[in-house]
């Protein structure tokens, strides 16, 4: 059974940055896409980006507009998601959500309700202005 570990999140102030990582125990070969999603007080689990796990393949939601980036290392069996310029409305928990018969695009599409493989904990982000 793999399990994801979330790490990285903490309090940042408004513009600056933090590195969100999602650390799979063990990396399924069936395992395709690695997905970050978050849920702020109060509001539904929303989908924030997405990547393959060779790196080939991203995709994110419209709100990011180029301040976050996904990336994977496949030999740490980790997948990173960088925020810049963050915002208190970015104030959330994350999570990871990993499936082997999905596109990063289709996560995308299907945002948090489709039954993943796995999910991690979450890990708490909060932006104060």
């Amino acid at each position: 059974q793999v399990q994801l570990v979330e790490s990285g999140g903490g309090l940042a102030q408004a513009g600056g940055s933090l590195r969100l990582s999602c650390r799979a125990s063990a990396r399924s070969s069936t395992t395709s896409a690695v997905g970050w999603f978050r849920q702020a007080p109060g509001k539904e689990r929303e989908f924030v980006a997405a990547i393959n796990w060779n790196g080939g393949f991203t995709h994110y939601a419209d709100f990011v507009e180029g301040r976050f980036t996904i990336s994977s290392d496949s030999a740490k069996n980790t997948v990173y998601l960088q925020m810049n310029s963050l915002q208190p409305e970015d104030t959330a928990v994350y999570y990871c959500a990993a499936d082997s018969n999905v596109t990063p695009q289709a996560m995308g599409m299907m945002g948090p309700d489709y039954v993943y493989d796995h999910w991690g904990q979450g890990t708490q982000v909060t932006v104060s202005s």
